[in-house]
């Protein structure tokens, strides 16, 4: 006798040899559901490259709000290390010290006002940043892992646990991003920080990072229906392994 699972395109055929039953399983994957699972990994995997990369762009350059050209102002531009004024007297400094040039947000050369150069608001987006590209690598890693198959057993007995990881990174600096964006979006014209606040924009670094989180959630997304497809394979799998069992001693696959 013979049964076909055609979701699956598995046959099962029993025979009964020298009183024992023995179980012949043909199993044979569809063909597009093998590739439309290494699509989903693929893609996911090059979305987090690209959000990975946007996010490195954003985290190190110093053009998160630039002031206009025409505008002569003291203060030029700025990222979340580095701050370049030209010849910028604080008023609330008792001695007559210019700042000049780009430096470090802690150098020597701002420490006197450093306080003023980092609030509380702007000090929790460099720390939601440097989360999101934690998370960034991390599901990287953990997506090129299943790219290369490398280590071969662990992620294919762990497939769906790291396509999980992967999600759940993607999803975390997404969220993080978000709030860095949203968070800095919303405090960076404040007239208690920088002076001049109507003479500034904000530039290519904070659009880099407003890029890298919806691609992050798009890289999420694949993640996830990969993960969820995987989940449900493994299921069809397991209770088909369930039912050659409950019909012989001898299975042969």
């Amino acid at each position: 006798m013979a049964r076909r699972l055609p979701k699956h395109q598995v046959t099962i055929v029993h025979y009964k040899y020298e009183d024992k039953w023995i179980c012949v399983c043909n199993c044979q994957h569809d063909a597009n559901e093998i590739i439309s699972l290494t699509g989903l990994l693929m893609l996911g995997s090059i979305l987090s490259f690209i959000s990975l990369m946007l996010l490195v762009m954003s985290f190190a350059s110093p053009h998160w709000l630039v002031s206009w050209q025409d505008t002569y102002s003291p203060f030029k531009n700025m990222g979340l290390w580095e701050f370049c004024f030209s010849r910028f007297r604080y008023p609330n400094y008792q001695f007559d010290d210019l700042f000049d040039g780009c430096h470090y947000v802690f150098s020597k050369t701002y420490f006197v006002i450093w306080e003023w150069l980092l609030p509380g608001w702007l000090m929790a987006v460099q720390a939601f940043m440097t989360l999101a590209l934690i998370f960034s690598c991390s599901a990287h890693i953990a997506s090129t892992m299943l790219l290369v198959r490398w280590p071969l057993n662990f992620t294919f007995r762990y497939q769906w646990q790291i396509l999980s990881v992967c999600t759940l990174m993607n999803g975390l600096k997404s969220f993080c991003l978000f709030l860095s964006v949203a968070v800095f979006g919303g405090q960076c014209w404040r007239r208690d920080w920088m002076l001049y606040p109507n003479f500034n924009y904000l530039s290519w670094s904070y659009a880099f990072a407003v890029i890298a989180m919806f691609i992050g959630m798009a890289a999420t997304a694949s993640f996830y229906f990969d993960a969820k497809r995987t989940v449900g394979r493994k299921k069809a799998n397991s209770n088909l392994v369930v039912q050659m069992q409950s019909h012989g001693s001898q299975i042969y696959i």
